[in-house]
């Protein structure tokens, strides 16, 4: 008996089916999305205007937009979505929320309150926890010698070390914050002072890494007698500051 070959024999490829699904017609709901939106509003006059209804691409789905006159929602729409499935049935409600519209009074974007705190914000009795994962801070072993009074291995031997210390991207961020701010060489009392703080007698630099960049004026009469200054700050009150006498002609 002769075997029939499996292969198939050449000629005109099938033509490709062309898809029966076509583009619907795009459907009238918005009487029926407005009473989907009474029927959740608490009051009729909840309900403004007409504003908009867009269609998914085969027209199967609506969205109906309406202005929503609820009280601290300002700007806010009431959002129907409505869906027919071919040109026979019959329209129905998907859901009903109220969204907000492009010019809406929305809240703010929350902000941790740890990096919401300004400068002068914590006061008496307040207490700001500090983060674990403060990048500012390394445990206490990682302290630098030169800023602590004691040998480094001396003080956790003794267990006077502290429990953590600055990191140098925490010690990093204190100099430029000192550095940039009133007590730089940059703020208008510096650019007018008769010369820079290491040159004064009331200079008292700070001891640890930072030596050489800030020191603590001890003036009573200068306005930053008690603060960090840099050592490139300066004030009308330098203990070398003397007064020329005017020329009389």
């Amino acid at each position: 008996m002769a075997k029939k070959s499996l292969t198939p024999k050449k000629g005109k490829a099938p033509a490709q089916e062309k898809s029966s699904k076509s583009t619907a017609v795009a459907f009238d709901a918005k009487d029926l999305a407005r009473s989907a939106a009474l029927e959740v509003a608490e009051q009729r006059d909840q309900v403004g205007g007409f504003v908009s209804v867009d269609f998914d691409d085969d027209n199967r789905v609506a969205t109906y937009l309406f202005e929503a006159k609820l009280s601290g929602y300002r700007g806010w729409r009431w959002c129907i979505t409505i869906a027919k499935v071919d040109a026979d049935a019959t329209p129905t409600i998907c859901d009903v929320v109220v969204l907000p519209g492009p010019d809406a009074l929305r809240a703010p974007e929350w902000i941790p309150y740890r990096d919401r705190i300004l400068p002068g914000d914590v006061g008496v009795g307040d207490i700001v926890p500090s983060s674990l994962d403060d990048a500012r801070l390394v445990a206490g072993e990682q302290a630098l010698p030169q800023d602590e009074d004691l040998d480094t291995a001396m003080a956790i031997e003794l267990g006077l070390g502290r429990a953590r210390v600055m990191s140098i991207e925490g010690r990093d961020q204190a100099a430029k914050r000192w550095y940039d701010g009133e007590r730089g060489p940059n703020a208008p009392v510096a650019q007018s002072a008769p010369k820079p703080c290491h040159s004064c007698g009331f200079f008292i630099p700070i001891a640890g890494s930072l030596r050489s960049t800030f020191g603590v004026c001890a003036n009573a009469i200068s306005p930053e007698d008690a603060r960090v200054v840099s050592v490139d700050h300066g004030c009308g009150a330098h203990s070398e500051a003397t007064f020329t006498e005017p020329v009389l002609n």
